[in-house]
């Protein structure tokens, strides 16, 4: 378990905290593997009712941890096989609910990870964003059919390919929250949102979540995305990307076909 993932399991509810303040809680892959662990036993776990994501410091997570993402683009292995593909294979085949409460920033797999919860508290002021093209890299976490199908294609392309932030008003009205609150009341209301139900009778909630998804078909869109990512992540485009990301200037695209 990474030293950076904290579980707790109280009431039923399984709380899973991100907390990597100094990174803003941008995600390696360690803590992916530790992500994958704990949903994997939520869903076999009977004392576990909900799964809690939510986070210490001032965001819910930057994304990707980008030294890391420079690293794998130097290897050859199957990007199914890290980390984080195991915890999208995790959160696919989730059959209990899943709430989330975000704070700050909730960038790239900070959002995508919101379109598998089903009940998402935003702060009124945080700004979520999925920058994967800035990074000429894709989407993943199965994000292009579900964004489209919350907010409808030109407003995820938007996010997609401008890779601009939204607030958590704006979050709300599109469909991607629940409840927009302040943000010193974002983990109370989540927590409580979890607490509700966990008192639902459990196997009629599981039953009526996975009648409303289809696992399956979202594992085999994330192994799609997968292979995309992957290519993307080992082009020339992508290393480019993360050496201005790196030393912080804009990424010159103009050599690429």
């Amino acid at each position: 378990m990474s030293e950076h993932i904290k579980v707790d399991l109280d009431g039923g509810v399984l709380t899973v905290v991100f907390d990597r303040t100094d990174k803003k809680n941008a995600i390696t892959q360690a803590m992916y593997t530790a992500l994958a662990e704990a949903t994997e036993r939520a869903k076999v776990d009977d004392a576990v009712r909900v799964v809690l994501f939510r986070s210490e410091g001032d965001s819910f997570s930057a994304g990707n941890d980008i030294a890391d993402f420079i690293a794998i683009g130097q290897t050859t292995g199957d990007m199914v096989e890290m980390g984080v593909f195991r915890f999208l294979k995790a959160l696919a085949d989730l059959d209990k609910p899943a709430v989330a409460a975000v704070r700050g920033r909730a960038v790239g797999i900070g959002l995508t990870l919101l379109l598998h919860c089903d009940m998402v508290v935003v702060a009124e002021d945080a700004l979520l964003s999925a920058p994967f093209i800035n990074l000429a890299l894709a989407p993943e976490a199965a994000s292009t059919l579900l964004l489209p199908a919350v907010i409808g294609h030109q407003r995820a392309f938007e996010i997609f390919a401008l890779g601009e932030a939204i607030d958590g008003k704006t979050a709300l009205a599109w469909g991607i929250a629940n409840r927009a609150v302040p943000a010193d009341q974002v983990d109370a209301t989540a927590r409580q949102l979890a607490d509700k139900l966990a008192q639902r009778a459990p196997n009629s909630i599981r039953k009526t979540k996975a009648l409303m998804r289809d696992a399956e078909a979202l594992w085999n869109l994330m192994q799609r995305e997968a292979h995309v990512f992957g290519s993307q992540m080992r082009s020339p485009e992508a290393m480019e990307a993360f050496m201005a990301f790196s030393q912080k200037r804009v990424p010159d695209f103009s050599k690429a076909g």
